[in-house]
């Protein structure tokens, strides 16, 4: 399976995703597909709406530990607020301050169908928080003040045309 990252203005960006119901080989190597994908960008997390499929997983990594992330919940927001700069590979070249809870207590399943739940502090929480964003159909130029976006607007403008044109050659991505 040939994996492309979409561009803010796929509308599969902004739709609410759907739970994964089945966990088998074929969504294990999907996730693995995605892993590379995410390496090969330089990322750190990578959600499924990012690569075209609408469903509830995606995937990260903080550095330290590779996270396979399925129907995600979080439970708790826990700490103060802090910014801290963001990018994404859905929108390309713009990094922005954003603010986030310094940590979350959160639930997930892995990649083998066990149940996972466990705090998570500063980089990783930021990391979860943002691709668990992108689940709900959110980016994080969403989460900034409207003066800040406006910085970045004629920029955001050429990068949504380029994201519809992309999305019409690629459709948007089915599993079972």
């Amino acid at each position: 399976m040939d994996l492309k990252v979409r561009i803010i203005g796929d509308p599969v960006l902004r739709k609410k995703a759907t739970k994964v119901e089945n966990i088998d080989d074929k969504f294990r190597e999907l996730l693995d597909i995605m892993t590379e994908v995410m390496y090969k960008e330089d990322g750190v997390g990578l959600a499924a709406p990012q690569v075209g499929i609408s469903k509830k997983f995606f995937i990260m990594d903080d550095g330290k530990n590779l996270r396979k992330v399925i129907n995600p919940e979080i439970l708790e927001f826990l700490g103060d607020e802090v910014i801290f700069e963001e990018g994404c590979l859905s929108i390309p070249g713009i990094f922005l301050n954003v603010k986030r809870p310094e940590g979350i207590r959160v639930k997930y399943t892995n990649e083998n169908g066990e149940e996972i739940e466990e705090e998570l502090h500063e980089y990783t929480a930021r990391i979860f928080q943002h691709e668990y964003d992108h689940l709900g159909g959110t980016l994080f130029i969403d989460k900034v003040s409207t003066a800040t976006k406006a910085k970045v607007k004629g920029k955001i403008k050429d990068l949504m045309k380029e994201g519809r044109k992309l999305a019409k050659e690629l459709g948007e991505l089915e599993i079972k």
